[in-house]
C-alpha cells in the first residue's frame, strides 16, 4: 500500500489546486529552471570553467556525461526540497517513481505496448534479413548479435541508449512531473506541459547543426522542427506512463526502445503494402490497448492514501482532466 496522506476526492474526481502545497509559479519556474539547467551545463566546460577543447570524440561524449549526471542530481535535490516530503526515504523515491515493487509489470508491460506501433518497424527488418540471407548468404542473427556486442564500448551507443535516457527521464518525467502535479495542474495539462519543457531542451541541436554538421539554417530549421515535434509526442506519452503507472521504469525502459528503434517505420518501398498493413494493425492495437495495459491497478497495491504526485490514484483519463 503506498502509504500517505489522502488526497480528498469525490465521486472519483480529482481534486485540483495547491492541494500539495507547491505553487503553480514556482512549480513552472523550477521546471524551466532545470530544462536550462540541463542544456546550459553542456556548455559550461568550454564556456565557463574554459577547459581545453576535448581531445577525442569519445572524451567530448564522456564530458557530457558527467554534466548531464551533475543536471540530473542538482534537479532532484532541488524537486526534493520544493516537494511536501518529510525525507523519509520512501517518500523520497515514491516521488521520483523509484520503486521495487510491481517492477517487472512496469517493464514488460509498457515495453510490449510501445513495440506494437513498431510493428512495421520489426517486419521490415525480418524482411531485410532475410533478402540478405538470400542474396548474400548472410546470417543476420550473427550481425545482430555483433552489433549488440559491440554496443558495449561504444560512447554513442552509451549516450543514445543509456545516458540520454536515464538523465532525460530524471530530469523531464521524475522531477517536472510530481511538480506540476502537486501544483494543481490538471493530468492532461501537466501530460502535455512537461514535453514542452522536453522538446526545448533540443534547441541546442539546431546550433550544432548549422555550426558543427554545415546545414543550411533552412536544413537546420527543418531537421530540429522535426526532432521537436517526435519530443513532444514522445514526451506526452512517456509522462503518461509514468503519470499512469507511478513507475519510473516504464517511461525509461520506453524511452531506451525508441531511442533503439528510432522512427517507426510505416513504409517500405520493396514491400510497402506489407509493412504499412503491419504498421496500421500495431497501431490499432496500440490504441485498443493503451489504457488497459497502463491501469494503474496492474502496478499498485491499492489506489488509496496517495499523496500529491500519486495522481493515478485520482485520475479518471475518460473524464474532463
Amino acid at each position: 500500500m503506498l502509504m500517505g496522506t489522502p488526497l480528498m476526492a469525490q465521486q472519483g474526481e480529482e481534486v485540483l489546486g495547491s492541494d500539495g502545497g507547491v505553487s503553480a509559479s514556482v512549480a513552472v519556474l523550477a521546471c524551466a529552471a532545470m530544462a536550462v539547467l540541463y542544456v546550459a551545463i553542456l556548455y559550461a566546460p568550454t564556456f565557463i570553467l574554459r577547459l581545453p577543447p576535448p581531445v577525442s570524440y569519445e572524451a567530448f561524449v564522456i564530458r557530457r556525461f558527467i554534466c548531464a549526471t551533475i543536471s540530473s542530481l542538482l534537479s532532484l535535490i532541488a524537486t526534493a526540497l520544493i516537494l511536501p516530503i518529510r525525507w523519509r526515504m520512501t517518500d523520497v523515491f515514491s516521488a521520483y517513481g523509484m520503486r521495487w515493487d510491481h517492477v517487472w509489470q512496469a517493464f514488460i508491460l509498457p515495453l510490449s505496448l510501445t513495440s506494437l506501433m513498431y510493428a512495421g518497424s520489426f517486419v521490415k527488418k525480418i524482411l531485410h534479413v532475410l533478402d540478405s540471407h538470400k542474396e548474400h548468404q548472410v546470417e543476420g542473427g550473427a550481425v545482430f548479435m555483433s552489433k549488440i556486442a559491440s554496443m558495449g564500448t561504444n560512447v554513442s551507443a552509451w549516450r543514445n541508449y543509456i545516458v540520454a535516457p536515464v538523465t532525460e527521464e530524471l530530469v523531464f518525467r521524475a522531477c517536472m512531473l510530481p511538480l506540476l502535479l502537486c501544483a494543481g495542474f490538471k493530468t492532461y495539462t501537466a501530460i502535455f506541459l512537461c514535453p514542452i519543457f522536453f522538446s526545448l531542451a533540443h534547441l541546442n541541436h539546431m546550433l550544432e547543426f548549422y555550426i558543427h554538421k554545415d546545414y543550411s539554417l533552412l536544413n537546420a530549421s527543418m531537421a530540429v522542427a522535426f526532432q521537436l515535434g517526435y519530443t513532444v509526442v514522445f514526451g506526452s506519452y512517456a509522462s503518461f506512463l509514468f503519470v499512469r503507472t507511478g513507475h519510473l521504469i516504464s517511461p525509461l525502459v520506453a524511452h531506451m526502445f525508441c531511442n533503439y528503434m528510432g522512427i517507426p517505420a510505416f513504409f517500405s518501398r520493396r514491400r510497402g503494402v506489407i509493412v504499412s498493413l503491419v504498421f496500421l494493425a500495431g497501431l490499432l492495437g496500440f490504441c485498443w490497448l493503451l489504457f488497459p495495459l497502463t491501469s494503474p491497478d496492474l502496478y499498485n497495491y491499492g489506489t488509496q492514501s496517495c499523496k500529491c504526485w500519486h495522481r493515478f490514484c485520482t485520475w479518471n483519463p475518460v473524464g474532463s482532466q
